[in-house]
């Protein structure tokens, strides 16, 4: 399989000699990722970002190879950043939808996933509902698997991409201190984020309601605020995480109005944070609940930044699980 010839990044956190070397076939978390694997996917994506530069942003890396797009779950910047990672690389695209699919007339899941790998598929890119899900296909099929999202689980190439963003941005991640504010009990990127922020060497505080964020995350080495105006001028780096609506009919914070008031952040919040203050939202975002307008469109904001580094994240991730297919390779 022919790589891109690219230039080496010259960030602060490479792996160390002797040359890293990918063995998983999947993707299903950041969790069982080590650190020096973490690092080589971000470190891979520095490299495929210089594709999207060049005036003929493809090349041939996975020419012959099927991906197919599994979303049982709505996407906007995710599938389609897939969907064009995949097609960068020269590989061939397939969307999946389960509407019109043999799922609405019975067939079970890993069936249907069986029978995709049977037309030559060798990646599945999966998002569903139900937290591992992307797990239960690797153990039933051959090809790779790539987890796209699976319930309150993880979103791993969301995780992914916020690390390159900040790394970018501040030429590093180790003894940052970065805080996620918001809905972190439910949130799988809040959890992909934790994992690779932790690996990577960096602080990380857990901000919002007491009803949205549980106590059981200090034991990963979280620590929590209910407190975001405390917070700000120690952190270097805020993630904005999507309120959920449909939390608030369940009655776990007053009103969107007082959310906002709490949690929101404004440019007044900003004034009053470290200097150089990054802030992040992986989307959609609402504007007037978490932030405003303002902020999300203002001269900390990367959020633009993350969708373009979700395509590298995303290329280079489907590059190294390509590269690992074959029965003789260990799953992950």
């Amino acid at each position: 399989m022919e790589a891109p010839t690219l230039p080496p990044t010259t960030t602060q956190e490479r792996a160390p000699a002797p040359v890293f070397v990918w063995n998983r076939r999947h993707l299903l978390d950041l969790e069982s990722l080590s650190r020096e694997e973490v690092l080589h996917v971000l470190d891979t994506a520095d490299s495929m970002a210089e594709v999207s530069r060049r005036s003929r942003k493809k090349v041939p890396t996975l020419q012959g190879r099927i991906v197919f797009n599994l979303f049982f779950e709505n996407s906007t910047r995710t599938r389609t950043s897939f969907d064009l990672a995949a097609k960068r690389l020269s590989a061939d695209v397939q969307d999946f939808t389960a509407a019109v699919s043999s799922l609405s007339k019975g067939e079970s899941f890993i069936d249907t996933a069986k029978n995709l790998e049977a037309m030559g598929a060798d990646v599945l890119v999966v998002r569903h509902a139900t937290a591992g899900a992307p797990h239960l296909l690797s153990k039933h099929v051959q090809c790779s698997i790539i987890n796209a999202g699976d319930g309150a689980h993880e979103h791993p190439t969301q995780g992914l991409l916020d690390l390159m963003t900040i790394r970018q941005a501040k030429g590093k991640i180790d003894g940052l201190t970065v805080a996620l504010v918001g809905d972190i009990s439910h949130s799988r990127v809040a959890r992909s984020n934790i994992w690779g922020l932790l690996k990577l060497g960096a602080k990380v505080i857990l901000c919002g309601p007491s009803t949205l964020v549980p106590r059981g995350f200090e034991k990963l080495g979280c620590r929590i605020s209910n407190d975001l105006d405390a917070i700000m001028p120690e952190i270097d780096v805020i993630n904005v995480l999507r309120l959920q609506h449909e939390r608030q009919q369940r009655g776990l914070f007053p009103s969107l109005s007082e959310y906002f008031k709490l949690y929101g952040v404004t440019q007044e919040r900003l004034d009053n944070a470290r200097p150089g203050l990054l802030l992040l939202a992986p989307g959609p975002i609402n504007r007037g609940i978490e932030l405003t307008p303002e902020v999300a469109d203002g001269p900390n904001s990367l959020i633009l930044s993350q969708v373009n580094n979700g395509l590298a994240v995303r290329m280079a991730v489907l590059y190294l699980v390509s590269g690992r297919l074959g029965p003789d390779t260990p799953a992950s």
